[in-house]
C-alpha cells in the first residue's frame, strides 16, 4: 500500500530538524503495519540480513546477531528483535520509505525494524542520526532527554548506554505516531504490550568516515604524487624545530587537493552511492535485450528501483551503487535519480537513442531496476 505522510516539511525542517525533538501525532492515518512480527523473525534467519536480539533479564543486558535459528527460548518478556534495512528486503516495508523523499536520498541511511514484547527495548541511548520512529501494533512508551553532556557505559559489549536522564518528551504512542529524534538527544522505549515500531534513519558521514575514504580514492587515483617544495628556504639556527609556516605550507598541500572540484564530486559520488547494508540484487534471467526493453516501455510498461539502491546527480556526473555511470543521455539519467519508478514518458527523446537504451538495458540487467509486474 502507499502511506501518505501528514506532515508540513518546510515548518518541520525550519523548527525541528536537527534541533529538537517532537511527537508528530496521526502522522500517518489509519496506519497499518506493512510486516507481521512472523515475517520479521524469517528475515532475521537470513544471513544477507543484519539482525540482534537484545533482552534484559534480573537486570543483566545480553545482546546477540543474527542470523538467528529459532526463537522458542525466549518468552514472552523483555526482549527486542530488531532488523537492519528492512527497506531492503521487504516490499511493503519499503513503501514506508518513500513518504522521506523529500529529504536527500544520500542521507538516508535505512529502515530498521523493531519487535518487541513487555519489557524489551534496547535501553537508553543516543544515536548521531536523525531518527523518525513510527509506533505500529501495541503500546510503547518513549522518554526522550535533552542534548546534555551525558555519560555513557557499556553494560554489554555489543550495547552503548547513557546514563539516567530527565525527560523532557514523555509520551506513549499510537499507531501512525512518528516520534522524532536528532542526533544527540537521550531517549528510551519501554514496550507494555507486543509492538512493532519503524525506524527511518538519515545519517551524516563523520569527519573520519570522510578522510579514510578520500585517502582510498586518492590512493586508488595515483593522486597526490606532488612533492613538498620550499625553494624560500632560509638557513635555520634552530633545525630541530618544524616552523609555523612550513606547517602552513603542509596543511595546504593536503587541502589543495580536496579542492580540486572533479576529484572531489567523482570521489563523493562513489562514496555517498555506496550503501551501508547488503542489497537484494537480482540479475535478470534471461538478460534483456534492448529491444525487449524498449518494446516494454513503448507498451507502457513501468520500471521499478531495487530497493535501497542510491542513484545519485552529482555534479554533471551520475553515479549508481558506488559506481559512475557513463551516459549519452544526462537528462534520462537524472530521471533515473529522481524518480524510483518510471516510464516511457520520464525517458522522453532518449529512447530514440540506441546507445542510452543499450545503457538502459545493461542496468536492468544488472538487476538495479526491474519492470513493475
Amino acid at each position: 500500500m502507499a502511506y501518505q505522510l501528514n506532515l508540513n516539511w518546510p515548518e518541520f525542517l525550519e523548527k525541528y530538524w536537527q534541533k529538537q525533538p517532537v511527537v508528530l501525532k496521526n502522522a500517518f492515518p489509519n496506519f497499518v503495519d506493512p510486516i507481521t512480527p512472523d515475517e520479521l523473525a524469517g528475515l532475521a534467519m537470513e544471513m544477507e540480513v543484519d539482525s540482534r536480539l537484545v533482552s534484559h533479564v534480573d537486570g543483566k543486558w545480553q545482546a546477540s546477531n543474527g542470523p538467528f535459528e529459532d526463537f522458542d527460548h525466549l518468552g514472552e518478556k523483555n526482549w527486542s528483535l530488531l532488523a537492519q534495512a528492512v527497506n531492503h528486503w521487504h516490499e511493503p516495508a519499503a513503501e514506508l520509505v518513500r513518504p522521506f523523499r523529500v529529504l536527500p536520498d544520500w542521507r538516508l541511511d535505512d529502515l530498521m525494524i523493531s519487535f518487541s514484547v513487555p519489557g524489551g527495548g534496547v535501553g537508553p541511548h543516543i544515536d548521531p542520526y536523525d531518527v523518525f520512529i513510527i509506533q505500529g501494533m501495541g503500546r510503547r512508551r518513549w522518554r526522550v532527554g535533552d542534548a546534555l553532556p551525558l555519560k555513557q557505559h557499556c553494560p554489554h559489549p555489543a550495547l552503548l548506554h547513557v546514563e539516567p536522564f530527565t525527560p523532557i518528551i514523555e509520551v506513549e504512542m499510537n499507531p501512525g505516531d512518528i516520534l522524532y529524534i536528532p542526533p544527540g538527544f537521550p531517549h528510551d522505549g519501554y514496550t507494555y504490550e507486543n509492538t512493532l515500531n519503524y525506524s527511518v534513519g538519515f545519517r551524516g558521514p563523520n569527519g573520519r568516515e570522510l578522510i579514510s575514504s578520500f585517502a582510498d580514492y586518492v590512493l586508488e587515483n595515483d593522486l597526490g604524487e606532488k612533492y613538498y617544495t620550499d625553494p624560500d628556504l632560509t638557513c635555520r639556527e634552530h633545525a630541530g624545530k618544524v616552523e609555523e609556516h612550513e606547517l602552513e605550507r603542509l596543511r595546504m598541500m593536503m587541502i589543495d587537493m580536496i579542492r580540486q572540484p572533479n576529484d572531489f564530486k567523482q570521489w563523493f559520488g562513489s562514496f555517498a552511492s555506496t550503501p551501508r547494508h547488503e542489497l537484494d540484487i537480482a540479475p535478470a534471467e534471461p538478460p534483456f535485450e534492448p529491444e525487449e526493453v524498449l518494446a516494454a516501455l513503448e507498451d507502457g510498461e513501468t520500471l521499478r528501483r531495487l530497493n535501497g539502491l542510491r542513484v545519485l546527480n552529482v555534479g554533471e556526473s551520475f553515479f549508481i551503487n558506488s559506481e559512475k555511470l557513463e551516459t549519452c543521455e544526462p537528462q534520462a539519467a537524472d530521471a533515473l535519480c529522481r524518480y524510483t519508478e518510471l516510464d516511457k514518458s520520464h525517458f522522453g527523446e532518449a529512447l530514440r537513442n540506441p546507445a542510452f537504451v543499450a545503457e538502459l538495458t545493461a542496468l536492468i540487467n544488472q538487476g538495479y531496476w526491474f519492470f513493475d509486474e
